[in-house]
């Protein structure tokens, strides 16, 4: 007998316009009655024609993750999808969630996460939907999203009454016309992952050589668990905070140095294992540490690029790299030397969709802790992690060694964030109104040859990007970047990147702190934020 569909009229909400990874607020909004399931029915009705078709479904297991899983089910009962992949527990990391979508051929995906923003009940939650080339809804289609969410008048829905999903039974199970197939969150990303590395060769690293994985407390603690040990044979204490919790254990699932505590403190100990890494809140993000040593998101995407011919997955060669424009050059410098293309999109790892399936590029990367490349259309913490083990495997290299080569071939570009957050967001636009009027001003002043507002042509589509961020670049290769961040939930945060090169004859081994001190000194002279703001410092720099 068919499930009668249930018609909730409610107003629409004004404030549900998407962000650069989809829809963030804090828990307490998105719990609040219809709120999630209005945001939905923008989603569903704005996305193309999705009756009959089969999506993917899956979080990184926060707070208020099963509650949202279940209200998405039956929504999407409602709307007439007639299968959804989801992840056992309603977990997927937002990269094996981009590999289902890709392999088996889906319409696309719903994701639910706020990446590296804290969890638990006073904590942050997102969602965005994720389209059929696996990657992030590009700026159409959330416009598309934003535009009806403005105008709605309700949504559709199957009563409570119809039955529910046991999200933590695998194996399909019918709700009304729906069916829901709940799968292994693992196992199809893993043997993507053997496809990709050599695991023979990282295992017989690891018989004689240790890494330290932090998981924090979210997605990625399962995926590591079994790549790291069961496939590859590392000790299960290679792996630390490896049980996902809705709260990340109250910890911040950002992978830098300054929220990775007890990974920095083992990294710098006197018996640090080879290789430290760590992941976020959904798997997408990675950091890379030696002994004393952490690797930059810049320099890691310039290592992988000037060495990607030694991993299996990537012995033919890359055909191109692309980053965000905040994220240092020195990626451009290793495409130059191996005479391919090189990118510079808005930060957002949408920008870089069409690049990679018009076989552009093959890696990309974001200053903020990103890397990933065409084997899905997300970045990949994990994947980053094992490319950086399968390299020291196959040269027999420490991280700090590799790291010194590649700058004693290419240059070094010393790099640092700065940023200021849960500023008022008024005075935050003001900060970036002001810089912005006197960009022709400050054209030759100081070394500078180049003041403007990024603006992003897409090179495939011709998509017009506007306002991405202030860049001021030096006639010696050094640049300041000052943009508003779109991943934060409550007030403004602003983001300020300094940049210096020093070229492979110059001074390679300074403390990064040392080595931008006039240029950070020049921001605050030309930019004003302490100033500005009030600030005495940043709240975190990276």
């Amino acid at each position: 007998m068919a499930v009668p569909v249930q018609h909730v009229s409610c107003p629409p909400f004004m404030d549900q316009r998407p962000g650069t990874s989809g829809l963030r607020k804090k828990v307490r909004r998105f719990a609040e009655p219809h709120y999630l399931a209005m945001f939905v029915q923008a989603i569903f009705d704005g996305v193309g024609e999705l009756k009959g078709s089969t999506i993917a479904l899956g979080g990184d297991g926060r707070y208020f993750n099963r509650e949202a899983s279940a209200i998405i089910l039956r929504m999407a009962a409602a709307h007439g999808i007639a299968r959804i992949v989801v992840g056992q527990g309603g977990i997927l990391s937002t990269p094996a969630v981009s590999n289902i979508i890709r392999a088996r051929g889906l319409k696309g995906g719903i994701i639910l996460s706020a990446s590296h923003n804290p969890g638990g009940p006073e904590g942050d939650f997102g969602i965005k939907y994720n389209v059929g080339n696996g990657g992030p809804a590009p700026e159409s289609v959330t416009e598309a999203i934003f535009a009806l969410s403005q105008r709605l008048t309700g949504y559709d829905i199957l009563p409570e009454s119809a039955g529910s999903i046991d999200l933590d039974r695998l194996g399909t199970q019918q709700l009304g016309p729906l069916s829901v197939e709940v799968v292994d969150p693992v196992a199809d990303y893993a043997a993507l992952m053997e496809k990709l590395f050599d695991f023979g060769r990282m295992r017989a690293w690891l018989k004689t050589n240790r890494i330290l994985f932090d998981a924090m407390h979210a997605v990625t603690g399962p995926y590591a668990t079994e790549i790291l040990v069961r496939r590859l044979g590392a000790p299960a204490s290679s792996v630390i905070n490896a049980v996902p919790k809705p709260d990340f254990g109250n910890h911040h699932p950002d992978p830098n140095p300054a929220h990775a505590e007890e990974l920095m403190a083992r990294l710098w100990a006197a018996d640090a294992p080879a290789l430290g890494a760590a992941s976020d809140g959904d798997g997408d993000r990675n950091m890379i540490l030696g002994p004393k040593l952490a690797v930059t998101p810049s320099d890691s995407l310039a290592v992988l690029a000037a060495n990607a011919t030694l991993v299996p997955g990537y012995a033919k060669g890359i055909r191109g790299v692309a980053r965000s424009m905040p994220t240092s050059r020195a990626a451009d410098v290793v495409a130059q030397a191996l005479g391919i293309e090189s990118f510079e999109t808005p930060t957002g790892w949408k920008f870089f969709g069409n690049l990679l399936d018009a076989d552009r590029v093959t890696l990309c990367g974001e200053e903020s802790y990103g890397t990933g490349s065409d084997h899905v259309r997300e970045k990949d913490g994990l994947w980053a992690v094992l490319f950086w083990l399968d390299l020291l495997a196959a040269t027999g290299k420490t991280v700090p060694s590799i790291l010194a080569a590649h700058w004693a071939r290419f240059g070094r570009h010393y790099y640092s964030r700065h940023d200021y957050e849960a500023l008022e967001s008024a005075k935050a636009n003001d900060i970036m109104g002001d810089l912005r009027k006197r960009l022709p001003d400050l054209r030759g002043r100081h070394g500078i040859e180049l003041a403007d507002d990024f603006r992003y042509q897409d090179p495939i589509d011709g998509s017009v990007s506007e306002k991405q961020g202030v860049r001021l670049v030096f006639a010696d290769g050094g640049r300041l970047v000052l943009r508003l961040s779109g991943t934060g939930t409550e007030g403004a945060t602003l983001r300020l990147y300094i940049e210096r090169f020093e070229p492979k004859t110059g001074r390679l081994d300074l403390e990064p702190r040392e080595a931008l001190a006039d240029l950070i000194a020049l921001a605050e002279e030309l930019i004003g934020i302490k100033r500005l703001s009030g600030r005495r410092q940043p709240d975190v720099v990276t």
